[in-house]
């Protein structure tokens, strides 16, 4: 039964060889909680009386709208489970296969994790963009995994699952790992290793010993309580949880404050470089200059002059219909240069960040989908209407931590063009000066 050993999962989604549900553990799909009927699978009381055809149950049925996309659980729904006993094959020898070295601001993060995982403990990483998370997080996974625990990897964003697989493959070479995330090709298969979108934790119950949740501010995850559900349910109740974030929210900063969530903070990258500065640029009323079609004012300033010296780009936009006039707006100026649009619905999302950290494109016009999760090697980043709401404080650090992130090319020119100021703006910036200010006084960066 390992096929759904720490998992949930409605009868239709058992394999024929597991047809016989004599000794799994049996879940409603709705309970009553405080008064409340709830959905077992999601945490929500978001729930509709069926209107189509009535229930094959025969009585007054209604099921969960929230995570109707994961299958239909309804009052009638019975979730099979059967006990995470984490019964591994045996891992060959070395598990651990990465060979780089860790700076001594990762080596002592690497240390706290370590110790984390050992003690069954919860703490936060609080990481600038670019500070390596994913290597000071090797050595505790190698110590669960030699301790026989069962080990998941979570994010809320598909490109940092995406961005994260390759390297934990060359990581831990031999240790078979699965990739988890809407619309994979991959079926499901057992091991002891996983890397997963946060809305696949649905599936899950007391499966993992080690939960690490990487972006844990990104969106959907930061405001959605069924994620949070999901991942509480996911992670044995004796497990250890690891949060890592570069901007983690306001209630987690006072939680460090009260002393009520352990945390470790790294302010510096690990190449030892500063981060970029954003520079706040005010660029007047851009979106009537798109609707006008004039490819004029500062942006196009700057962006000619990019294009010049053959700087590459990535050049955030609010909204996908102010993105696509202005990619229109850009071909007829410079018809020469070569680039595309992305966003989380586009088909084409995956090969597209592929085809520019190839560098076979100048610039990508891109929504926020890109604000992290993704790394190019030496690239500018501009945002246009820095101003909107879409862009908020913690949106914007970790959009200016695209720039700079390689150690050959720490420099990366990172510019806000605004029509209005906004306190998120001033406090992005305020934001990545006082992790510089930080780095310096604990003598983390380098001598320039």
């Amino acid at each position: 039964m390992l096929e759904i050993s720490g998992r949930e999962v409605l009868k239709e989604e058992i394999t024929s060889l597991l047809k016989d549900t004599s000794g799994m553990t049996k879940i409603k799909g709705f309970k009553e909680v405080n008064g409340h009927v709830q959905c077992s699978r999601c945490g929500t009381r978001d729930r509709k009386k069926r209107q189509e055809a009535p229930c094959t149950c025969r009585n007054n049925c209604y099921y969960c709208i929230n995570c109707l996309q994961m299958g239909k659980i309804k009052a009638c729904s019975i979730l099979y489970t059967v006990k995470e006993r984490n019964q591994f094959s045996l891992l060959m020898e070395p598990i651990l296969t990465w060979k780089g070295e860790l700076s001594k601001q990762q080596e002592d993060a690497s240390t706290d994790i370590i110790e984390t995982i050992r003690l069954n403990e919860e703490r936060l990483i609080w990481a600038v963009a670019g500070a390596g998370k994913t290597e000071m997080i090797f050595k505790g996974i190698e110590l669960a995994l030699r301790a026989k625990k069962r080990v998941c990897i979570a994010s809320p964003r598909v490109d940092v699952c995406l961005e994260l697989a390759p390297r934990l493959k060359s990581a831990f070479e031999t240790v078979p790992l699965a990739v988890l995330y809407g619309g994979s090709d991959e079926p499901y298969r057992y091991t002891q290793l996983v890397i997963a979108t946060t809305h696949q934790l649905l599936r899950f119950n007391q499966a993992f010993d080690v939960l690490i949740i990487d972006e844990i501010d990104a969106f959907p995850f930061n405001i959605d309580q069924s994620l949070q559900y999901a991942a509480k349910k996911a992670r044995k109740e004796n497990g250890a949880l690891l949060f890592l974030s570069a901007t983690p929210s306001k209630n987690m900063q006072r939680s460090i404050k009260l002393g009520e969530l352990k945390a470790t903070i790294l302010p510096a990258r690990y190449h030892g470089y500063p981060l970029p500065q954003p520079e706040l640029i005010w660029c007047g009323d851009w979106q009537k200059k798109i609707r006008c079609q004039k490819a004029t004012g500062v942006f196009f300033t700057f962006l000619k002059k990019n294009l010049h010296k053959k700087r590459r780009m990535l050049i955030f936009l609010p909204n996908i219909v102010l993105m696509q006039k202005l990619a229109s707006q850009i071909k007829d100026c410079f018809p020469e240069a070569i680039f595309t649009t992305v966003y989380a619905e586009d088909p084409q999302r995956k090969e597209k960040i592929i085809d520019m950290r190839q560098e076979k494109y100048d610039f990508l016009l891109t929504t926020t989908i890109l604000e992290r999760g993704v790394t190019f090697k030496d690239i500018d980043v501009f945002v246009l209407g820095a101003e909107d709401r879409t862009f908020t404080e913690s949106a914007l650090v970790q959009i200016a931590g695209r720039a700079g992130r390689h150690r050959d090319f720490p420099d990366g020119m990172v510019l806000f063009f605004y029509y209005g100021k906004t306190r998120a703006l001033k406090e992005s910036v305020r934001q990545v000066k006082k992790m510089n200010r930080l780095a310096r006084e604990r003598g983390l960066l380098k001598k320039c």
